[in-house]
């Protein structure tokens, strides 16, 4: 394509589509079956297709939905598409703008719509969880009398967010964090489809990863991120949006990152060590680089909740629960949000006081026992409550520790072949140094050296 043609294309393309309309915008799909991602809720005969109509005739969809999900899963998208398949009118509201005046003059509409000219109305309410329980109770009436379509979109756990009485008269549908192949496929799509760019430029392998990257899953991401390449190159009469092209047009560099190559390992390991030597800012340099290069937030959470045991262990009790706590935040949030939590639990981390005896014993323990020191479980301890154990000797002579002033009872509880093990041997660093005295007292007194 020359630069005549190229100029030209762009020029119809402007022509088709409305000014101003963001690509986005432009890409929303029409209907169910242009929907990326989400196949397991747009299977035949499921609920998002049966309140578009589809189904043969069979029972009417529900009057309520609520879209549980990540940014930019395709939460809006879906509301539309039920709009427009359904020709009822559609009015959108954000719980971050809108309160109870602004839900009751939907509602007021809706009852008029649907009275003097027959048509129902769809309220997608954005954002619900920000709603207070008093504004959630406003739409019962609506939901039960059907005189809405509520659509209702939440990024946190609804289950939490949303109260009772609205979540028990909804179907909740929960939308997955769109897989890179669903993202390739769209941006292919903006680039190709009359709607988007129609062919104005092509979008060569390195920009379309970088796209990936800056998308972090999220629909919208991508494509605002495409316009924005696009429009640059456009402007320099470019016929592909060069990966330095794009670079300057959102701002940001790319980042050197094989997800499926030794940087992805490299970098990885990196921030474990860091947080395992204590470099704080060492540490968030790693986490920010496998941000910015679209690392999955799940793995990272994972590297985190390892190093907690792995590194700090009982010298901090508190950083297991704080990794796991960020694990779950991530699962909730998605990215961008979830760089905030990740980098609140790697700051953590590597300013907690580190041990690794927790790992140390565990393997130990596990070596004995791959060499065969898995001698037989003391009689005292077996299971002695089904019929026949006592006759066996099960559970004679065991002490109930609860009926032992100090709740330790003398008596035996390792097999003989690793009787004398010592497998955890607390540090004096941070809270495990406690433990040192701690267990020396309560080995003696399992020994029956102390009273």
């Amino acid at each position: 394509m020359d630069a005549d043609l190229f100029t030209a294309a762009a020029e119809e393309r402007a022509e088709r589509e409305p000014a101003g309309r963001p690509l986005a915008v432009r890409m929303r799909p029409r209907t169910l079956d242009e929907v990326v991602g989400q196949q397991h809720l747009l299977r035949p005969g499921s609920p998002l297709r049966r309140l578009v109509g589809e189904g043969g005739g069979g029972p009417a969809g529900p009057s309520s939905v609520i879209l549980w999900g990540p940014p930019g899963t395709g939460k809006t998208t879906l509301a539309h598409v039920v709009s427009q398949a359904t020709d009822k009118r559609f009015t959108e509201l954000s719980a971050i703008t809108a309160g109870v005046k602004e839900v009751r003059a939907v509602i007021d509409g809706a009852r008029r719509s649907s009275g003097v000219l027959g048509k129902d109305t769809v309220l997608f309410l954005d954002e619900i969880h920000r709603f207070s329980k008093a504004q959630q109770d406003s739409l019962l009436p609506a939901v039960e009398n059907r005189w809405v379509t509520l659509i209702a979109a939440t990024t946190e756990n609804p289950y939490f967010s949303v109260i009772s009485p609205l979540l028990s008269r909804s179907l909740l549908l929960t939308l997955e964090p769109l897989t890179e192949d669903d993202l390739r496929g769209l941006l292919r799509r903006a680039v190709a489809d009359e709607r988007g760019l129609g062919g104005a430029v092509r979008l060569p392998a390195d920009t379309e990863e970088m796209l990936l990257r800056i998308a972090g899953g999220d629909a919208r991401r991508a494509l605002t991120a495409l316009e924005a390449g696009a429009g640059a190159a456009l402007a320099k009469g470019e016929q592909e949006i060069a990966l330095a092209t794009l670079e300057t047009a959102v701002d940001r560099a790319a980042v050197t990152y094989d997800r499926d190559g030794d940087q992805h390992y490299d970098v990885a390991s990196a921030l474990i060590k860091s947080i395992r030597g204590s470099d704080v800012d060492a540490a968030l340099h790693y986490l920010a680089r496998m941000i910015e290069a679209g690392e999955d937030p799940r793995f990272i959470a994972r590297r985190l909740m390892i190093s907690a045991s792995e590194d700090i262990g009982m010298a901090d009790p508190t950083a297991l629960p704080t990794a796991v706590a960020a694990a779950q935040a991530v699962a909730m949030i998605g990215f961008p949000e979830a760089a905030i939590t990740l980098g609140h639990a790697t700051i953590a981390l590597a300013l907690a006081p580190k041990s690794n005896a927790a790992v140390v014993a565990i393997g130990e323990a596990q070596a004995d026992v791959r060499a065969g020191l898995a001698g037989p479980v003391p009689a005292h301890l077996r299971d002695s409550h089904y019929g026949g154990a006592g006759k066996l000797g099960h559970g004679e002579g065991y002490v109930y520790p609860h009926d032992v002033p100090g709740g330790i009872a003398a008596q035996q509880y390792a097999p003989d072949t690793v009787r004398d093990k010592r497998y955890y041997r607390p540090t004096r660093h941070g809270a495990e140094a406690r433990y040192t005295e701690i267990l020396a007292r309560v080995r003696e007194r399992l020994e029956g050296r102390s009273g």
